[in-house]
């Protein structure tokens, strides 16, 4: 039998010694958001600054994708709204997609809670939005407020360290993803513009040739990516907001591994004995033929024992949390707030929006949790009490990245609605952040807490 000697890691290089702590900072779930909030302030500060006709100028710069006599030619801001951002809601799609299959939302007893409290949070914010809205130009804006935001949301959660319950984190991811699901329903079915049918056939047929190639068996991202850019166009030409194109996507990418633990165990312990007995051949594995070998099989083996759907997941998370989300937020944040401050929360859009996230939102997803508590359908995960879901009910009402996307949506030719909408997500957001901060610090957990409502 081989026996494996276990060495000490190596001393970090001066190189490494400057990186781990951006390292350690990309690692924590609150730096996202702290991305995010920079570069939301950049806009605003620019917006309002004596460069304000840059930043505008800067974002309608038009840019071409050409091939033969074809071609798409579209404002920067357009690229990111309709482009990088089919990239997040791709992300989002796959991570619906896992939350269903082994996660939180597997099972109907687990997900009910979750499901019922997002519903809840969706429904109450649009009322109170259309209530305020009803019958004036704003109305159409009613999906505003249905949105969380989840990296915001949980970033806050982080802030709270260790007193923070993982059955509560987890609670709050589901119900937020579920919440991803609805604003994706609401996007695509209210606002949508007028519908190119051929198009959308062409889309339909592209989308059952990726379903084919899931159960085909077919496991390379280049086909799947492929598939994907010309599902994209197809949606971005048909009027349907192409972002849904990136959550059909998700839907098709495999999620069921080629080979099992048994398969990877023993494969790996094989390679391992390989690559032991090779080492006789040379202590340089740039030299060793028969070391360089058994890394290669192990990482097809490591491959084959990851589902695709978990990989690019997570190659994509970093990419989308430090730059596409970002770079939405630092085009779309830029709000003019010239004038009376002030006045601008007695536009019927503005007090709806702020209503809808702050007010809005903590009752209904408190509410329809607690009816689903109190008919039987779902019971409060253990050791979190009524207390703990209200604070994350406050965290709901961050709306900020999915509540500025259907702003965009909302309100195309009306700017200056678009302005009023982003300045309620902006105040509705950090009052909502700082509520449900207050609310949770004071929680008490540890090996066996109970927390009380």
């Amino acid at each position: 039998m081989a026996h494996y000697q276990v060495l000490p890691p190596p001393p970090p290089s001066p190189f490494q010694r400057i990186l781990s702590p951006f390292s350690r900072f990309a690692a924590t779930e609150s730096a996202g958001g702290i991305v995010l909030i920079a570069c939301a302030v950049i806009a605003i500060v620019w917006a309002n600054s004596p460069w304000a006709e840059s930043y505008h100028q800067l974002w309608e710069t038009e840019l071409s994708v050409r091939w033969g006599n074809q071609a798409l030619t579209y404002s920067l801001h357009h690229w990111i709204n309709d482009g990088l951002m089919a990239v997040f809601f791709f992300l989002v799609g796959l991570e619906i997609k896992r939350e269903f299959l082994v996660g939180e939302l597997a099972s109907a007893r687990r997900a009910a809670l979750p499901i019922a409290a997002a519903l809840g949070g969706m429904v109450v914010p649009a009322l109170i939005y259309t209530a305020v809205n009803v019958g004036g130009e704003g109305q159409r804006g009613w999906g505003i407020p249905m949105a969380t935001d989840i990296a915001f949301a949980l970033g806050v959660l982080a802030l709270l360290g260790p007193r923070t319950p993982l059955a509560l984190k987890v609670f709050l991811a589901a119900l937020a993803i579920v919440d991803d699901l609805g604003a994706v329903l609401v996007i695509a079915l209210f606002y949508t513009a007028d519908i190119a049918w051929s198009a959308l056939g062409v889309g339909a047929l592209i989308l059952g040739a990726l379903v084919l190639a899931n159960r085909l068996g077919v496991r390379s991202p280049l086909m799947y990516v492929g598939l994907g850019l010309a599902l994209w166009v197809a949606f971005l030409l048909s009027g349907v907001h192409a972002t849904v194109a990136g959550v059909l996507l998700a839907m098709t990418i495999p999620a069921r591994t080629r080979i099992d633990t048994t398969e990877f165990l023993d494969g790996g312990r094989r390679l391992l004995d390989h690559f032991d007995v090779a080492g006789e051949e040379g202590p340089s594995v740039l030299t060793n033929k028969g070391q360089q070998a058994a890394i290669q099989e192990m990482e097809n083996l490591c491959e084959g024992a990851q589902a695709p759907l978990q990989r690019i997941e997570h190659e994509l998370h970093y990419w989308v949390a430090f730059g596409i989300i970002p770079l939405f937020a630092l085009s779309n944040a830029g709000v003019h707030l010239g004038g009376n401050l002030a006045s601008a929360f007695t536009h019927p859009v503005t007090l709806g929006v702020t209503l809808g996230l702050v007010i809005g939102k903590p009752i209904g997803i408190t509410l329809f949790a607690w009816l689903a508590v109190r008919t039987r359908m779902a019971v409060l995960p253990d050791g979190i009490g009524w207390r703990a879901i209200g604070g994350v009910a406050m965290l709901g009402g961050i709306g900020f990245t999915m509540s500025l996307f259907i702003s965009a949506l909302a309100f195309p030719a009306h700017p200056e609605l678009d302005e009023q909408a982003k300045i309620g997500i902006f105040a509705a957001s950090v009052v909502a952040g700082l509520l449900g901060w207050l609310a949770l610090r004071n929680l008490k957990h540890g090996p066996g807490a109970v927390v009380e409502g």
